[in-house]
């Protein structure tokens, strides 16, 4: 009992952290304190170290020999990098989905794509992500391979740092990214995995126009 406990408070805190670092409350470069953190969560250090062990995996933090972790910095070449990453392996898990997909994954990524609008309307960042992100991992569990959930989990939570400027309540780009998720549910919902793929592809491609100043206005799969 007492294992489990303290791998459900790990969890607990390693999702409160992650949170804390897409949503730049945790900023690049900060250092993670597991003193200070175990009392802002109400948590002992324990399962605090062991969250601060997944955000490195994760590579959402780092460790710095003699001085502990810190946020990892945002870097625009490794966020490219990312993105094609994401765009090949992605592209394989929703083509997968669309010939697996049933009316239970559908159901449950509608309900997902209609709390993320809901979120995102109402201007819950948090909540928009949270849903954002449910919804397209339903997408991808629908694939039915654990090996692809376990590749693609990392590179999600990489680029999350960037997403939050995507879910914005406004913007034209912000509700064509929204658009295009509707459309990558239509194309799996209706088993066709070359429309899945189109409608990926076009929602990771539309990143480089929000991602422009950073980009330095080259798209982001412009090698």
């Amino acid at each position: 009992m007492a294992a489990v406990q303290h791998r459900t408070m790990a969890e607990a805190a390693l999702e409160r952290l992650r949170e804390s670092i897409i949503l730049g409350e945790l900023t690049p470069g900060e250092p993670l304190r597991l003193e200070e953190l175990a009392r802002q969560l109400g948590m002992s250090i324990s399962p605090i170290r062991e969250a601060v062990r997944q955000l490195e995996a994760l590579g959402l933090a780092e460790h710095v020999p003699h001085h502990g972790a810190k946020v990892m910095g945002l870097d625009v070449e490794e966020l490219r990098e990312l993105f094609s990453i994401r765009l090949a392996i992605e592209t394989m898990a929703v083509r997968r989905a669309a010939e697996r997909f049933d009316p239970s994954d559908e159901a449950a990524a509608r309900a997902h794509l209609a709390a993320y609008d809901e979120a995102r309307h109402g201007a819950d960042t948090r909540g928009a992500v949270r849903e954002h992100t449910a919804f397209h991992f339903t997408l991808y569990e629908a694939a039915r391979s654990g090996w692809l959930l376990r590749i693609i989990r990392p590179c999600w939570d990489s680029c999350e740092r960037y997403r939050p400027v995507l879910l914005a309540e406004k913007g034209a780009l912000q509700d064509r990214h929204e658009e295009l998720d509707g459309e990558l549910l239509e194309a799996c919902a209706a088993h066709d995995p070359d429309r899945a793929a189109a409608a990926l592809r076009a929602h990771l491609e539309l990143a480089s126009d929000i991602y422009a100043v950073e980009l330095k206005g080259r798209g982001i799969f412009a090698f």
